[in-house]
């Protein structure tokens, strides 16, 4: 699932996706800001108060019940992270490794 829109949304953004029976409703802060870099050894993702917010309620989503393994949330540069981000991607997974 790739919301679409350019940028990190500028007002309060909602999105809303079903993944296998399972309704997801992912929001954005209004003003969050989310950079992820890749320093090679390790991943930085930097953000403001409400960005951070945005992530935390993303992975709540995430963790709701009833939410299949393999539900995802592709967050890029084009949509919801500051330009020049390296993708992320929010993924469930409940099987044991």
């Amino acid at each position: 699932m790739k919301p679409n829109f350019v940028g990190a949304p500028a007002q309060s953004t909602r999105v809303e996706a079903v993944v296998d029976g399972a309704g997801l409703v992912f929001t954005w802060d209004s003003d969050a800001r989310i950079e992820v870099r890749n320093l090679g050894g390790e991943v930085v993702i930097e953000a403001n108060a409400a960005g951070l917010r945005t992530l935390a309620g993303h992975l709540l989503v995430l963790a709701g019940e009833g939410v299949p393994d393999g539900a995802h949330l592709h967050l890029e540069e084009s949509n919801g992270l500051e330009d020049g981000s390296v993708g992320l991607v929010l993924e469930r997974n409940d099987e044991e490794q």
